[in-house]
């Protein structure tokens, strides 16, 4: 048998892909964060622009209760000034008042002494009257001149008539001066009493007014004063509520975030798994085919070998890009061109390229589209798969649309559509058919 000298690189790729292939990504994988789900994350979102909307609300109704209540605060400080110059007001009242009593009782006190002065004067004038009427006094020219004995008698009786008359006029008008007095000092003194009076219950009148008016400006500051703290207290609560859902939605947005971290690592990991596996796979397959010559088409093989020869001649094309259309037996090619496919220029494996290419290394040869693939080989239940069996989907009764591969420990290989790579995946079960197709 001839020897085939393999580079010493492909056989560190072979041992390290050995190595890996021995490590179960179900065992390896470690546990998901939570990752709360995008309308999870919009109800949050809403919840709290809704809770900032109902404090902006609440905090522009504090500010128009403020001002309503610095309004009834200086309505409270008018009625307050307002009640304090009525009690001023009816303290004056009340002086004035009590100077009218003392007026009055002065007046009283005058009306008194007019009243013993017309007393006097009217004794005074009885007396005069008695006295004239006692001595038969006549006091006319022709008694004068018949009662005179001489002509100093005369004159003396004349004197002495005069003086009777100057007595007589002056107790008269003594008692009508005492009488004027008398009445003007009652009609002061009822005046003053009066006027006292009227003012005073004026003054009561007005602080009764006041006190009422400052009760209810009172009032209405205490219950400005209540509605306020009712608003402020429930601006508390929705602030409150605002913190806890900002602090909910944050906690989400920070899961989200450490769950995007977390597929991005795990991206990473298993995009370095498979580029291991992918250089391992192909360090393999350059080994085979360096074993084989390199010649033409092998003849087809059978057994453990020939699987992981297709595994790894699928492993070895990871990262490819897809190409409807593209792909054949010996390698990714220009796909199908035209409107509905590929523009023709671009190189790469649709699903069913891939697994020409795949089977093409054991001397297998497979029609072209999925669903012809489907019957090529040996159906067997998908309960029952191995590795190198290929598995089909399709959605509800519609034919079949895609083939995969599957690789073990619960994972396949395929080219899935336009736009991603050649890669590795865990066995979709949604649109499986529940047969394979074992070809080796």
């Amino acid at each position: 048998m001839r020897r085939v000298g393999v580079p010493r690189g492909v056989v560190v790729l072979a041992v390290l892909a050995g190595l890996l292939a021995g490590t179960s990504p179900a065992l390896a994988q470690p546990t998901p964060p939570p990752n709360p789900s995008d309308d999870e994350l919009r109800r949050s979102q809403e919840a709290v622009q809704q809770q900032a909307g109902e404090v902006g609300r609440l905090t522009g109704r504090l500010a128009e209760l403020d001002a309503q209540a610095e309004e009834l605060a200086i309505v409270l400080v008018g009625e307050r000034e307002n009640a304090e110059a009525a009690y001023v007001d009816l303290e004056n009242a009340e002086a004035a008042a009590a100077d009218a009593a003392d007026a009055a009782a002065d007046a009283r006190v005058q009306t008194d002494a007019a009243s013993r002065a017309i007393d006097e004067a009217r004794l005074r004038l009885d007396e005069f009257v008695a006295a004239t009427y006692v001595d038969g006094l006549d006091a006319g020219p022709l008694g004068l001149l018949t009662s005179a004995e001489t002509p100093e008698d005369l004159v003396a009786r004349a004197e002495f008539t005069d003086l009777l008359a100057r007595e007589q006029l002056a107790a008269q008008d003594a008692l009508e001066r005492a009488r004027v007095e008398r009445a003007n000092a009652d009609s002061t003194a009822r005046a003053l009493l009066q006027a006292a009076e009227d003012r005073e219950a004026e003054a009561a009148r007005a602080k009764e007014a006041a006190d009422a008016a400052y009760a209810v400006a009172e009032a209405a500051a205490r219950e400005q004063a209540e509605l306020l703290a009712a608003v402020d207290a429930e601006r508390r609560q929705v602030e409150g509520r605002l913190a806890e859902l900002e602090a909910s939605d944050a906690g989400l947005r920070d899961q989200r975030a450490r769950y995007d971290e977390w597929q991005r690592v795990l991206a990473e990991q298993e995009a370095a798994r498979q580029r291991a596996e992918r250089e391992a796979a192909a360090a393999r397959e350059a080994a085979a085919s360096a074993g084989s010559g390199g010649g033409s088409a092998p003849a087809i093989a059978a057994g453990s070998g020939a699987v992981r020869r297709v595994i790894d001649r699928a492993m070895s094309q990871i990262g490819v890009q897809y190409v409807w259309g593209g792909g054949n037996g010996r390698g990714p090619s220009t796909g199908i061109p035209g409107p509905a496919g590929d523009p023709g220029d671009r190189v790469g494996f649709d699903c069913s390229g891939l697994m020409l290419y795949a089977f093409n290394g054991v001397g297998v040869s497979l029609p072209r589209v999925s669903r012809n693939q489907y019957n090529a080989g040996r159906k067997v239940p998908i309960s029952e798969l191995q590795p190198g069996d290929m598995v089909f989907y399709r959605n509800g009764g519609r034919p079949i649309h895609h083939v995969a591969m599957y690789i073990g420990d619960g994972r396949m290989i395929e080219a899935p559509y336009t736009g991603a790579d050649v890669r590795v995946v865990p066995l979709r079960r949604k649109g499986l058919l529940p047969q394979a197709t074992r070809m080796l």
